[in-house]
């Protein structure tokens, strides 16, 4: 039988058709959450491509929080309630991030291999990475620890004295001082006595504590307080390039607070990032970008009316805002490492912006005064007493984030780049 030329060239053709659709489409082209997802799958409704970093057994895989810095190369740095070995005891089953067994993980971005570094009985706390030593830094109880992702040795770094006990939150560019603050102990009780945040935000504000700010130095122990107010000093948090530069915040009802504040930790000077200019005005959830010359915030002006992302120069205090829409306000917003793009974690109908179709990861991109959003993960099955905490890859080709929409908590990626279908 004779088979003309076109007929075969047709026949080529769709051949190739075919296998060029089922290398796109290898992943299932899925509902994000609501049901057990695969490992790897595509947002039906955003076309991207979604993985899970934690592939470990249990129930709780946390990220960190969105302005705490997680990565050590290509590595990211995690927690695990899941199956850790803790003490001896191998694959003990735990089912809360609070639990005795939250450990330190080191996951391979390139080969999603985890390894355990961490191995406490007793509750642990510290988001705290120095990328360039590899330490990273924890506290049990009054104790300050660090494990090198590289060696994976630990050792013990400082004890708090009696008179003076307190938490870590940061470390400085140089990696030679940890810093955080103190807060007074009838502080603590009124936290003890008002677990909610919904009760205790106000109360803490109100109540005018004194809090003091305070340095380590991790050479030799050396201990400095640096400041003391009377108020709700929080997310302390060192400048990505000065060492010697350290952020914090007024915490409180945002709508009350000239939130933003520096101090140099040589000269104590204190200095207001941001002043408030309206009745209800808000800013918060602040974070110092990759190259340490600007400090980046949510802006709202008023508060749950007009939203921006608005950036104040660490040197000189000028600013710029980018406005966006209700639906696109997120909890966190972050910055790539090239500051190019922004990404938020959205948010639901009961945060500020009560937005009506506000869940969803977004990557934004500031297009004269305003940001243009492109959605990347529709996270309706998502419930938000969960925040999702952002976090651009080290390549800049992935947004990380952590989500509860499979009914577990886990740490997942989304590719930015997106291909039209």
């Amino acid at each position: 039988m004779k088979i003309s030329h076109s007929r075969i060239i047709i026949c080529v053709l769709i051949t190739a058709f075919t296998l060029f659709t089922t290398m796109i489409f290898a992943q299932p082209v899925m509902e994000t959450g609501g049901q057990k997802m695969p490992d790897e799958w595509i947002d039906k409704d955003t076309k991207r491509k979604v993985i899970r970093l934690s592939r470990m057994e249990g129930n709780s895989n946390l990220s960190f929080y969105f302005h705490n810095n997680p990565f050590i190369g290509n590595k990211m740095v995690y927690y695990s309630s899941s199956r850790n070995d803790v003490s001896g005891v191998q694959k003990q089953e735990i089912s809360s991030t609070n639990s005795r067994n939250k450990q330190l993980h080191l996951l391979d971005l390139a080969t999603l291999k985890s390894e355990q570094l961490t191995f406490h009985s007793n509750p642990m706390n510290g988001e705290i990475v120095h990328r360039q030593s590899g330490d990273i830094y924890y506290q049990i109880k009054d104790s300050v620890f660090t494990v090198n992702a590289h060696t994976r040795k630990s050792k013990l770094v400082f004890v708090f004295p009696e008179d003076f006990k307190a938490s870590i939150t940061t470390v400085n560019a140089n990696g030679t001082l940890l810093g955080g603050a103190r807060s007074d102990d009838k502080e603590k009780e009124l936290f003890r006595q008002n677990p909610q945040k919904k009760d205790y935000f106000n109360i803490i504000y109100e109540a005018k504590l004194p809090r003091t700010l305070f340095t380590i130095d991790v050479r030799n122990g050396q201990l400095i307080k640096l400041f003391t107010d009377s108020a709700w000093l929080n997310h302390v948090q060192f400048s990505t390039t000065d060492p010697s530069l350290l952020m914090f915040c007024h915490e409180g009802p945002w709508h009350k607070v000239n939130r933003i504040w520096t101090i140099d930790i040589n000269t104590k000077e204190v200095k207001l990032m941001h002043k408030r200019t309206m009745d209800m005005e808000i800013a918060g959830h602040e974070w110092i970008s990759p190259d340490g010359k600007t400090i980046w915030f949510d802006l709202q002006q008023p508060r749950g009316q007009k939203f921006f992302v608005a950036g104040a120069d660490v040197k000189t205090g000028n600013e710029v805002k980018y406005s966006l829409q209700r639906d696109e306000w997120s909890i966190h917003f972050n910055i790539s490492p090239d500051q190019k793009l922004f990404a938020g974690d959205g948010g639901d109908p009961g945060q500020v912006a009560k937005a009506s179709d506000g869940r969803w990861i977004y990557l934004f991109k500031p297009e004269g005064d305003h940001l243009v959003s492109t959605r990347l993960v529709n996270m309706k099955h998502h419930e938000y007493r969960l925040e999702p905490n952002i976090h651009f890859s080290p390549d800049q080709k992935w947004v990380i984030f952590r989500a509860n929409f499979e009914g577990i908590e886990n740490v997942y990626a989304v590719e930015i780049a997106g291909s039209e279908w």
